[in-house]
């Protein structure tokens, strides 16, 4: 038992007494298992952080006046390559092209993609096979979407089938209008089946896949927000589809009336009646003809049309 005491013993004596005699690099040398194993982690986050810079290599430097992203895209439709879908749509639908050629891609049937930085050709996916660079920060394997610019704040939408702007939190998929809206309108939006599935009333463009602000008036009817604004620089105010007013209008009203007091009619027609209808309330009135426009009973509009009469 003794000797098995002495040769524990024995390097414990020999650490203690010769530790005066050691180097700072021989210290260094006897690292205890917690520094190596920091400087595995050291080594680690250095070869993840060689990573991440190699796949933020060409970030927002490349795509198209659509979208900035590092990879092009495959057509399926005609074999031919294009920095997205619509530059596709865009060069396939010009007025130059034979119209039975005219066609527009099938997005969600997109499978190969092309690197940007290497040249790659590949399935479509985030990460490119061969130079590790990611081709899109936001990446949507449904709709093979891949866009640099997230301050767009995308999301998926499984209602609509494909990818919508303007963050998740802030939209609501109406099943019956059959496409995303804003919070804001949820309760309080009339519902019109497939509003947003039609082309808008003044640039013809389809709203369902429009990249530009789409939105509802208080009819019901869908429209850019655009098209709108310039309605009403031309002192357009009233819905493409249906004739009923976009915005409140009383205070016009008003207007007409003391317009029409100054206004006094002709005697061979100050007895004249007519039947009109109201584009804004439906109902139809029999009032006095007058130049300028006539004025519902039931709601007080000047957005009316002669008729037999009669409700709507």
């Amino acid at each position: 038992m003794g000797e098995v005491a002495v040769m524990r013993s024995e390097p414990l004596q020999f650490e203690c007494n010769d530790m005066k005699h050691l180097t700072e690099g021989d210290t260094y040398a006897t690292d205890s298992n917690a520094e190596l194993d920091h400087r595995e982690e050291s080594s680690q986050s250095t070869d993840h952080e060689k990573t991440n810079d190699l796949r933020e290599k060409g970030y927002m430097e490349y795509g198209c006046q659509h979208y900035r992203r590092r990879c092009c895209i495959r057509a399926p439709c005609c074999n031919e390559v294009f920095d997205c879908r619509h530059c596709h749509n865009e060069a396939k639908n010009d007025i130059s092209i034979d119209q039975k050629l005219r066609h527009d891609i099938p997005r969600h049937q997109v499978k190969q993609v092309i690197c940007s930085l290497c040249g790659t050709e590949q399935e479509v996916q985030q990460n490119c096979i061969n130079c590790g660079v990611c081709m899109g920060k936001y990446f949507c394997e449904t709709c093979k979407l891949f866009d640099d610019d997230v301050s767009k704040q995308q999301y998926h939408c499984n209602g609509c089938g494909i990818c919508r702007t303007g963050g998740r939190e802030n939209f609501f998929h109406c099943y019956k209008c059959g496409c995303c809206y804003s919070i804001l309108v949820k309760d309080s939006h009339p519902c019109i089946e497939g509003a947003m599935h039609h082309d808008c009333p003044v640039c013809f463009e389809y709203l369902f896949e429009s990249r530009n602000d789409v939105i509802v008036m208080p009819c019901g009817h869908t429209i850019h927000k655009s098209c709108l604004k310039e309605m009403r620089e031309h002192y357009q105010y009233a819905c493409p589809l249906c004739s009923k007013s976009v915005c409140d209008m009383s205070k016009v009203w008003e207007k007409f009336d003391l317009e029409m007091a100054a206004i006094p009619m002709p005697e061979p027609y100050q007895n004249k009646m007519v039947w009109i209808l109201c584009n804004d309330c439906c109902k139809t009135s029999r009032v006095q003809f007058h130049f300028v426009a006539q004025k519902c009973l039931n709601c007080k509009s000047y957005n009316t049309r002669q008729t037999r009469g009669g409700d709507c």
